[in-house]
């Protein structure tokens, strides 16, 4: 139950940071979701490494959004840099 509601929570969180970096994205919205969900597990992978959460507990909404927002960023610096050549 707990990858269902990372799942969940990331694809919020994929629709949030949508809104909160504006503008043109190189997969429109369904990569920008699935990078939400992809945040969301890396959120849930760092914060459990640092000692944020516990074994098992998913990331909290905010450490989702957080993660989803650089992986965006990351994604954005890649495929603008190979659509450009």
């Amino acid at each position: 139950m707990g990858i269902l509601w990372t799942i969940i929570i990331g694809f919020l969180a994929g629709i949030v940071a949508k809104f909160l970096m504006p503008g043109r994205d190189p997969g429109g919205f369904i990569i920008t979701t699935l990078l939400g969900i992809a945040g969301a597990f890396v959120a849930t992978y760092l914060g459990a490494a640092v000692g944020w959460y516990r074994p098992g507990e998913g990331a909290g909404f905010i450490g989702a959004i957080v993660g989803a927002i650089v992986i965006l960023a990351i994604y954005r610096m890649i495929a603008g840099r190979s659509t450009t050549v």
